[in-house]
């Protein structure tokens, strides 16, 4: 499976943050908690194995209706209470005529629902499961397991949130030693293939090597999750050097660190290149941590992270390939959340249009921010540099890392050549989930 039995990774630049465990915080439900980090750095040796294990069973001691409140209010076995709003019971019933357990969806129509329902009874059942009384005398049941998951305190959202979407991430800078699997074993086996999404998610890419060196390695180890992204380079694309260039890619000159395909509103997420055959000499990989990168920005220039932020660049891709295109997209180059945490990277000097949608007096003050962000993204001790060689290949975060190469040279009897691929970052979360619940592990 993995190159040993733990991820080896040198010490980066950032200070550690405390976390609580999702299984703690779920514990404390009820109980005022604090809002986990959402990135810690990678020190030392961190374990492989790091799926979620089952959570232990949950036992309600009492439930009440608090009319006054609207809620229904669980006191647990091992501690702690948990609110339920009247109008949210009523609206999530798990009954056939409510719910279609076999989609886990619901049948129950808003337009049906009262959204000022009051209850006429709660009770603990001896399955240990909530009863609750509706007016109309219907009656829903819920498992105490499923009503401690969904508690609304602030620490057991927060767990929640990083059970489903695993949002912290494990910054790195030039000293990482990128985690690395077996092409072969994520094929075949479900937990190798489970640590290498853990891996892809937290740290943002994992090296895969024995892969055979013939064109359809990347669509293979696609299906392994689900299916490619077709893009206007089609469903997969063959990286060398060709005449007539559609793309700097495909050329034989260094690339500048970027993300890929900026110029589509909706970028692809996570990216494969495969080496089927690498350069005589040069044609180095070359990645930063973008995520990180931003992180040192707005800690050294503050306004420079908010230009980049709020400002909207243009981009464009023009050309024929799998079909003709004429791409334009507006993006800002630094992604946050309604939390201003960063959650993505929208940058590629090569196809940054000309076309600069911003009154004059911003113009200057957009690209003095840009350039201090690729001047940190390029400091030597932020850049991992390595050599593929053929039969390796390289899974990454498109949304997050930010990739180049050095120039190379290439025989006419060995030319340099890797074929990529996209997917989204929907189906790779789906596949992960759907394998830590296979192996039970979540």
């Amino acid at each position: 499976m993995w190159m040993s039995a733990s991820w080896r990774f040198a010490r980066p630049a950032l200070q550690r943050s405390p976390r609580a465990a999702a299984c703690r915080a779920l514990r404390a439900c009820g109980r005022p908690g604090r809002a986990a980090p959402t990135s810690t750095p990678l020190r030392g040796q961190q374990t492989l194995g790091s799926a979620r294990g089952p959570l232990a069973r949950h036992s309600a001691r009492t439930a009440r209706a608090l009319d006054l409140e609207r809620m229904v209010e669980v006191e647990w076995e091992g501690g702690g209470r948990s609110l339920y709003p009247f109008t949210w019971l009523r609206d999530n019933c798990q009954c056939p005529l409510c719910t279609l357990d076999s989609a886990q969806a619901r049948k129950l129509s808003m337009l049906d629902l009262d959204v000022h329902t009051g209850v006429d009874g709660v009770e603990v059942t001896k399955g240990n499961k909530v009863s609750v009384l509706w007016p109309d005398r219907h009656t829903s049941e819920f498992d105490a397991d499923w009503l401690k998951k969904r508690c609304f305190s602030s620490a057991a959202r927060e767990a929640s949130r990083e059970e489903l979407f695993l949002n912290e991430r494990h910054y790195w800078d030039s000293e990482l030693r990128v985690p690395t699997a077996d092409y072969q074993e994520v094929l075949r086996h479900d937990q190798a293939a489970l640590d290498w999404l853990l891996a892809l998610r937290r740290v943002g890419v994992v090296h895969l090597t024995g892969a055979p060196t013939e064109q359809g390695a990347v669509a293979r180890l696609a299906e392994r999750v689900g299916y490619l992204r077709l893009t206007f380079y089609g469903h997969t694309w063959q990286v060398r050097d060709k005449p007539m260039a559609n793309n700097v890619a495909y050329t034989s000159g260094k690339l500048n660190l970027h993300t890929d395909y900026p110029a589509l509103h909706f970028a692809p997420g996570v990216q494969f290149l495969h080496c089927i055959s690498a350069a005589e000499e040069g044609g180095e990989s070359e990645m930063v941590d973008g995520f990180h990168m931003a992180a040192l920005l707005q800690r050294e220039d503050p306004e420079a992270f908010r230009t980049l932020c709020s400002v909207h660049v243009d981009f464009t891709d023009t050309g024929t390939d799998y079909c003709d295109f004429m791409l334009q997209s507006k993006k800002s180059i630094v992604d946050v959340d309604a939390k201003g945490r960063v959650v993505r990277i929208n940058y590629n000097n090569a196809t940054r249009d000309s076309v600069l949608d911003l009154p004059v007096q911003q113009v200057q003050p957009f690209y003095r921010s840009l350039r201090a962000y690729v001047d940190i993204m390029n400091r030597r001790e932020n850049v991992v540099t390595y050599k593929m060689t053929a039969g390796d290949m390289l899974t990454f975060d498109n949304w997050r890392l930010l990739h180049g190469r050095q120039s190379y040279s290439s025989r006419p009897d060995r030319t340099r050549h890797l074929e990529g691929a996209y997917l989204d970052w929907d189906e790779v979360m789906s596949r992960l989930r759907v394998l830590r619940s296979s192996l039970g592990r979540g």
